[in-house]
């Protein structure tokens, strides 16, 4: 299984990305997926996360400037990230929870990260 994220880049202030993230591989069933991220010097935190069933949860930071969402027939999530702020920028890391196959239980995976950087 492996996770393929893309869309990050150089943005100014109040600017807009759209980040994506597809799963491919042995698939049998996706959870949660979520959007992460990781500032210099800072730990990694939770920006976004999308059940199965649509339901999302955000960081407070994000609220009313981010969107999640998820095209469960392609296995893919995506992040709308409006009003972009300088401290947004961060690598950006898209995780999945992941059956293989009905006989084994759920797995989280990571994409490789992808550099968001909000400047003018």
């Amino acid at each position: 299984v492996q996770l393929q994220a893309s869309g990050g880049g150089l943005v100014q202030p109040g600017g807009s990305l759209r980040l994506s993230c597809a799963a491919s591989g042995n698939i049998f069933s996706i959870n949660d997926m979520g959007w992460y991220r990781q500032a210099p010097g800072k730990q990694r935190e939770l920006v976004a996360i999308i059940s199965a069933g649509g339901s999302t949860n955000y960081a407070d930071s994000v609220k009313g400037r981010f969107t999640i969402s998820r095209y469960n027939a392609k296995n893919t999530v995506y992040l709308l990230m409006n009003s972009l702020k300088p401290e947004d920028t961060a690598v950006y890391y898209c995780n999945a929870d992941i059956r293989a196959d009905p006989s084994v239980d759920y797995a989280g995976y990571w994409g490789q990260g992808t550099q968001v950087t909000v400047s003018s």
